[in-house]
């Protein structure tokens, strides 16, 4: 099986977004699933800007998606809508970068409010890209998640549960493409 690629529009190591990434990283990692990162924050800013296909970053980045199978898009909600840093990182994906792929979208906001974003904001520019099989999405606010001193992250029942769902759909679709016929598509 391919890898699972999470692509995390994080702009810090406090986010509480990382504690909701961590968790489902070493959720796949230990049912032994390849799982790799594309943390949009490491990656060159100008070279992000600039859309510099050239930069080496940037190439390993588009390459782990090009390779992946399943991929995990989590941000954070600001304004009702995704952040502009995952935008930046989106417009660099090529038009079909997102074909046959498995995608699983990861929001957490401030409130319940903008839950739909997901939907309304996500999942368009994502069908621009060739994404066309979604698996159920995963919408955590922020108060489901403590941050502890040592930036480890607890997670609130709740939220595990709904993640537990989604990763399992995520895996069911990964391991129902792996049997299907060669050449027939999702």
């Amino acid at each position: 099986m391919k890898d699972i690629v999470i692509i995390s529009s994080s702009t810090s190591t406090k986010s509480r977004l990382n504690g909701i990434v961590q968790y489902v990283q070493r959720k796949w990692e230990n049912e032994g699933l390849n799982v790799c990162q594309v943390n949009i924050r490491e990656l060159p800013a100008e070279s992000l800007i600039n859309s510099d296909f050239h930069d080496a970053e940037i190439k390993e980045a588009l390459n782990k998606i090009e390779k992946s199978i399943g991929i995990v898009i989590a941000g954070p909600v600001y304004k009702a809508s995704y952040s502009g840093v995952l935008k930046t990182f989106l417009d660099l994906i090529p038009q079909n970068g997102l074909k046959n792929k498995v995608i699983l979208p990861v929001f957490i906001g401030g409130t319940i409010a903008h839950l739909l974003s997901l939907e309304y904001a996500l999942k368009p520019v994502l069908s621009v890209l060739g994404g066309k099989h979604f698996v159920t999405g995963v919408y955590a606010i922020d108060d489901w998640i403590k941050r502890e001193d040592n930036y480890e992250f607890i997670l609130s029942d709740e939220l595990t549960e709904r993640l537990n769902i989604a990763t399992e759909e995520l895996s069911e679709e990964l391991i129902w493409q792996a049997l299907r016929p060669q050449g027939t598509k999702l």
